[in-house]
């Protein structure tokens, strides 16, 4: 642009939307001289959304606002926790949203979500219509004129994204019976896939299952059991005298075990 030059700086939680060569301190910006301050913010990349306050010249000012040359602009972020008047605090998410939109519904917040993709211009219009508040990871969809409200979601893990859109909006919460159990699996460690560590749940398992049913389990009446073996090796035949039980299977032993292949008696 060939108009007035203004200088414009960018709070450090902005500047993940803008150029890298525009993220450190103050950067000079053409301007066309007939575009509003809003307009210039977000051929930026910054949606507005996103904006909390357009200072320039140490007086805040609206996003109408043409700058002139020579202008100091101050790029604030929304103040949180963010009010948004005229309307009940209420949500609309993007088809990407859907682990984000469950738990918000499990919490008792006001969620609208549709598992098939409306389009942009069908979500900006549900969310002027109905004045929900609309959560998206796509920036372009924040920029539509008709949105009523938006917000950026800046992770992509539905646990932070949970927890930033509680601590920027503070919505009142009624919690449903599921949401204790979806919160607590939400926090189980990852299970271990490796071999070694299967087979040792799995002879913990046995060796405490089977020392309670010993002990007198549920029915109350002790049982002989043989403890459990740690290693998958099955027992090697030697170990096994003619006679003797196999710990494995607890029926006798076949006589066959002990006799050379020649004294086997043929099938």
């Amino acid at each position: 642009m060939n108009g007035p030059e203004i200088h414009v700086a960018f709070a450090p939680e902005l500047r993940l939307f803008v150029p890298h060569e525009r993220r450190s301190g103050t950067t000079a910006v053409g301007t066309d001289g007939a575009s509003t301050l809003g307009h210039v913010v977000e051929s930026l990349g910054v949606p507005l959304p996103e904006v909390g306050a357009l200072v320039v010249n140490g007086r805040e000012t609206p996003v109408s606002y043409i700058p002139a040359a020579g202008d100091s602009v101050e790029v604030r972020p929304v103040e949180r926790p963010q009010r948004v008047p005229g309307a009940p605090l209420r949500f609309l998410l993007d088809v990407h949203l859907g682990t984000l939109a469950r738990r918000l519904r499990l919490l008792g917040v006001d969620t609208a979500y549709e598992s098939t993709d409306l389009g942009d211009p069908a979500l900006a219009a549900l969310s002027a219509a109905e004045k929900r508040v609309l959560l998206s990871r796509d920036r372009g969809l924040l920029r539509r004129r008709e949105l009523w409200a938006g917000a950026y979601i800046y992770s992509t893990r539905p646990d932070d994204q949970l927890r930033d859109v509680l601590d920027r909006f503070a919505p009142g919460l009624a919690p449903g019976p599921g949401a204790r159990r979806a919160t607590a699996y939400s926090r189980r460690p990852p299970r271990s896939r490796s071999p070694t560590s299967w087979k040792a749940a799995r002879s913990g398992r046995t060796t405490s299952s089977r020392s309670a049913r010993s002990a007198g389990g549920p029915t109350g009446r002790a049982r002989t059991t043989t403890a459990w073996r740690p290693s998958w090796s099955a027992p090697s035949r030697s170990s096994a005298p003619n006679g003797a039980s196999d710990p494995w299977c607890r029926r006798p032993v076949c006589p066959c075990w002990d006799r050379a292949p020649a004294d086997r008696p043929r099938r």
